[in-house]
């Protein structure tokens, strides 16, 4: 592993954050790539100079999605608190967040990515919520993927745990732009989309169309933290599907 999991520096004479996940090929979303990333939005989304964030990945993948290990007995209440309350800063930054995704786009990492506002991709990256086959449910996928799409096709991907493509994701409306370089693409919809303009006026502009939805995705995180916490991991199923994964063997359902 890299000595830090995230590359963070400034683009655009200052007006662009730019997030790298910088542990290829799998760049996991852990403890450590999950406080990497909310500490620099916390340091930096209230420069009144920036007008955007974009998030992009070392290496052909975005990410290969959360620790398993993370979401064992133990460790998994600690966890899911933290990265709940990334996504909640993501979805609430106060200007627009862009994401370039190649390759895989999974669990934890498509959650990061469908949390920001526009997604930029490779034709064939491959996102997907993979959580139900090892036993979970995804609590932040389960709040903001139906937001962002038709619900009939939200709930086909969190509750079969298949993928999609990126041009899937896009005819579906997931994904802003499909194109071969997705970072050149994110860079110039920033530098002719929004660079432009007053940044005070983008951050209202942000605030009045996200009001409504940064609220309900607050409150039905919650709710999705809870049912997690205090139901799913108190049953046998899930840590048999958890445990299996890290084993390499078939689960062992006992239906409770």
């Amino acid at each position: 592993m890299t000595a830090k999991p995230l590359k963070v520096w400034h683009d655009r004479d200052g007006r662009l954050l730019r997030l790298r996940l910088a542990r290829p090929k799998a760049n996991i979303v852990d403890a450590p790539m999950i406080a990497a990333i909310d500490a620099a939005l916390a340091e930096h989304l209230d420069d009144p100079r920036l007008l955007g964030v974009l998030i992009d990945a070392e290496g052909p993948h975005f990410s290969f999605g959360a620790s398993v290990e993370e979401h064992l007995p133990g460790q998994y209440e600690a966890m899911l608190k933290g990265f709940h309350a990334l996504i909640l800063r993501i979805v609430a930054a106060p200007v627009p967040v862009l994401v370039a995704v190649r390759g895989q786009c999974l669990g934890g990492g498509m959650e990061v990515a469908i949390a920001g506002n526009l997604i930029f991709a490779d034709p064939d990256a491959r996102f997907g919520q993979p959580e139900i086959v090892l036993g979970v449910f995804a609590p932040p996928a389960s709040v903001i993927l139906p937001e962002r799409i038709a619900r009939c096709a939200a709930e086909g991907m969190l509750f079969t745990g298949q993928s999609i493509s990126g041009a899937e994701a896009h005819r579906l409306g997931l994904v802003h732009t499909v194109t071969e370089d997705p970072e050149r693409a994110a860079l110039d919809w920033f530098d002719t989309g929004i660079a432009p303009h007053s940044p005070s006026s983008l951050r209202l502009a942000v605030r009045a169309a996200r009001g409504d939805y940064v609220c309900r995705v607050r409150d039905r995180l919650a709710q999705a933290e809870d049912l997690y916490l205090t139901h799913l991991m108190q049953t046998p199923d899930a840590v048999e599907g958890l445990t299996a994964f890290l084993e390499k063997r078939p689960a062992q359902w006992e239906a409770r």
